[in-house]
């Protein structure tokens, strides 16, 4: 019986026939037969179903099948896969109908694909849990990830049949998320389309302006390309190298991203094209080398800048990224980028995680890619890190370009750009982050947040006893390091809590009492604390020293009980409150938080406010308060055109935790001045220092100091204490923040 097909269903068959006739990678026995039959399922499960487009959307999933298999170059199952990736959800067949037919390994990866769906469709935090879901999958078959991207592109490629709205929403996931992570997998062709694609649909008329500006200088690109290339190609031919060269033009977003970070028009961005020096390997002779003897060659025809030498076959990227780049004066005064690559390594370069496995020969080798996902294993398994905190340490360090750091005995270890020593301690390991004090770089020594460069030498110069603080979560940029300190501040929490509460229950036991509902109402606000944790918490540590716990239990304290927890309750929940200004009234009070690692405000760095300093908050668009001086000029300035935001916010009593204070100091010149400064600060005052500058001149000195000190009393002391010293003319309080650690 013959059946007669649609125009619509004859181009449906085309495509299919085309993906298999293409199919790279499926020469197995059988191999096909499972792809015809997966072709079948996903044929009759959409049958009657349409995308946006109006077109059938059996074309959909074939034409992510084509991107796996010709793009990525992965196999067989990965194609059965991508035909099938919205069977499950989006029909009636279950994950068991698909492990009957085609097996565990693939119901598995379609179970993974399944789970994943729905990632950005949820509210934020649910959207950053399910993110945080399908990463895990890179563990366990990195295939699950690779199909979504490639889902991604094809969606990304279709996008015009969708509303403005959803136009936007979805590039800017793509941008956020999953161009970072073709990158990240080696996918750099896949990687650069997604983010062309993305600035097309969010800055349209950005995108058409600088797509029209490459066409008109097209001609003259080809024209230089074939000038500069050819005493290249005799050279090479000299050689006896088979080779091929290519040109590589920048993408329109990388030419935007440029034009935004360097703050110029589009003519003054040079180099427009990277010129790729691709060749076969010589049996005799290793690939590194022959990457050297060809960039020997052509620097022998054209000029190279030295900074711009970047050097991945000795010490490849994380995702197994491997090329040798410079920058050379071509003609006409134009720099021009050359890379230069063996054919295996293109293949790594252009199909990324796929290609790196095919090459794999030892299963014992562990490459940088591997490393990878095994520390990206180890942030997503930390059950207790928050989620939204979670999707920006992903963002902020797994997607940044690497800095290679050495050890001193010569090891390397791969850190984002923005790594301090400090990250690079908890790097080694977290007992070596937590007793960190200091650190040498390139033999010098450097305090704990000085920033590393690639090719840095470090050696951690650590204390017998943890250091660890809760300011260092600010400081840290890794999420390994902040991971580690949060781990321990718990513990420590958790220690304190167990000691302040035995404390406590033998102190009352002394005078014959156990702890109450009674006795704790009027511990809590006598000690401004708003919880029996951080009253325990605060014991523990000491800053509650509890020697006058008869004469508190005594004291009336129920209308300021009552006051003050209402003004604490009422904080704690001013978010559900109807009226924002209102709410703002009544006072936040800034507790030190020995309790709790999420501060709950921020001291603004314009006036650095410390405890005892008269303070107003401001509430930002992320409904965080900055503390400011009353007199601050920038709350002024904010006050006056959003008073809305005005939050009244009172200090609590603050013993554990320092603020830096700068202070000027000047006076006339004598013997031994600097050690009676510093002697009265460190041994009179026991005060901290972290820096000290004087300069002599002419009889007079002057200069500034760190120092850390608890409120203003301390400061106020300090400041009285050395006024004293013979010499000194003046001492004051420099109102900026020097830059903390």
């Amino acid at each position: 019986m013959n059946v007669t097909l649609t125009a619509e269903e004859i181009e449906v068959k085309r495509e299919f026939n085309q993906l298999l006739a293409d199919c790279i990678r499926c020469n197995k026995k059988g191999d096909k037969t499972l792809i015809k039959k997966a072709f079948k399922m996903a044929f009759d499960a959409h049958q009657g179903m349409r995308r946006k487009s109006g077109e059938f959307y059996i074309l959909h999933p074939i034409n992510v099948a084509r991107i796996v298999n010709q793009e990525m170059g992965l196999g067989a199952k990965s194609v059965i896969c991508a035909l099938l990736h919205d069977v499950v959800e989006d029909t009636d067949y279950s994950l068991e109908d698909i492990e009957r037919i085609f097996g565990p390994k693939i119901a598995s990866i379609i179970d993974g694909l399944t789970k994943i769906s729905g990632v950005f469709d949820a509210n934020t935090t649910q959207q950053a849990e399910n993110f945080r879901k399908m990463l895990l999958t890179l563990s366990d078959d990195v295939r699950v990830i690779m199909i979504k991207i490639a889902d991604r592109l094809h969606n990304m490629r279709t996008l015009s049949s969708l509303p403005v709205h959803k136009q936007m929403k979805i590039s800017s996931e793509t941008i956020y998320l999953f161009a970072p992570l073709a990158h990240r997998l080696g996918l750099y062709a896949i990687k650069t389309e997604l983010e062309d694609l993305s600035l097309k649909y969010r800055y349209p008329k950005v995108y058409s302006e600088l797509e029209q500006k490459l066409k008109e200088n097209e001609t003259f690109r080809q024209e230089f390309l074939n000038e500069f290339r050819t005493p290249i190609e005799e050279r090479l031919i000299q050689y006896g190298l088979d080779f091929e060269i290519t040109a590589r033009q920048k993408s329109i977003y990388s030419i935007w991203q440029k034009m935004q970070k360097k703050n110029v028009p589009f003519e003054e961005i040079y180099d427009l094209m990277a010129i790729r020096v691709i060749f076969e390997p010589l049996t005799n002779v290793a690939e590194k080398t022959q990457c050297w003897n060809i960039y020997s060659l052509i620097t022998d025809i054209y000029m190279p800048k030295p900074e711009r030498i970047r050097d991945w076959v000795s010490t490849p990227k994380a995702n197994g990224y491997e090329a040798l780049h410079a920058t050379v004066m071509g003609p006409k005064g134009h720099w021009v980028e050359v890379q230069i690559r063996s054919k295996r390594m293109d293949e790594i370069a252009e199909k990324g995680f796929a290609a790196h496995w095919k090459y794999k020969q030892d299963k014992a080798y562990e490459s940088e890619l591997d490393k990878w996902i095994k520390r990206i294993t180890e942030l997503l398994e930390d059950a207790n890190s928050d989620t939204l905190e979670f999707l920006d340490d992903l963002k902020l360090n797994l997607f940044s370009s690497e800095i290679f750091i050495f050890t001193p005995k010569g090891e390397i270890r791969t850190m984002p750009t923005e790594s301090i020593a400090l990250d690079f301690a908890y790097e080694i390991h977290s007992q070596i982050g937590h007793k960190a004090i200091g650190a040498k770089v390139n033999h010098r020594l450097v305090p704990l947040n000085h920033p590393l460069k690639s090719g840095d030498q470090v050696e951690i110069i650590t204390s017998e006893k943890p250091q660890s603080r809760i300011d260092w979560l600010q400081r840290v940029y890794t999420a390994k390091a902040k991971s580690a300190i949060k781990a321990y501040l718990k513990a420590e929490t958790k220690n304190r809590i167990e000691k302040g509460k035995n404390v406590l229950e033998e102190k009352l036991e002394e005078i014959n009492l156990k702890p109450s509902n009674r006795i704790f109402r009027k511990l809590l606000p006598n000690y401004q604390v708003t919880s029996k944790d951080e009253l325990y918490s605060k014991i523990g540590i000491g800053i509650i020293q509890l020697d006058d716990l008869k004469r508190v239990l005594k004291k009336n304290t129920k209308n300021k009980w009552i006051r003050y927890w209402s003004l604490q309750f009422s904080s704690k929940n001013r978010r559900s409150e109807s009226d924002p200004e209102e709410r703002d009234l009544k006072p936040l009070f800034l507790r030190e938080n020995v309790h709790n690692l999420d501060l709950e405000y921020v001291i603004a760095r314009c006036c650095n406010p410390i405890p005892g300093d008269k303070v107003i908050g401001i509430r930002d668009e992320l409904d965080q308060i900055n503390v400011h001086k009353t007199n601050c000029p920038e709350a002024a300035r904010m006050s006056s055109g959003q008073g809305h935001r005005l939050v009244n916010v009172q200090w609590t009593t603050h013993k554990f935790y320092s603020f830096l204070v700068k202070i000027a100091i000047s006076g006339t010149d004598r013997f031994g001045i600097y050690n009676d400064i510093t002697t009265t600060i460190t041994k009179q005052l026991n005060v901290n220092i972290r820096n000290i500058n004087l300069e002599s001149h002419d009889g007079i000195w002057e200069g500034t100091m760190e120092c850390y000190v608890h409120n203003t009393k301390d400061l106020n002391l300090l400041i009285m204490n050395i006024g004293k010293i013979k010499g000194v003319e003046t001492v004051k309080r420099v109102e900026s923040l020097p830059s903390q650690f």
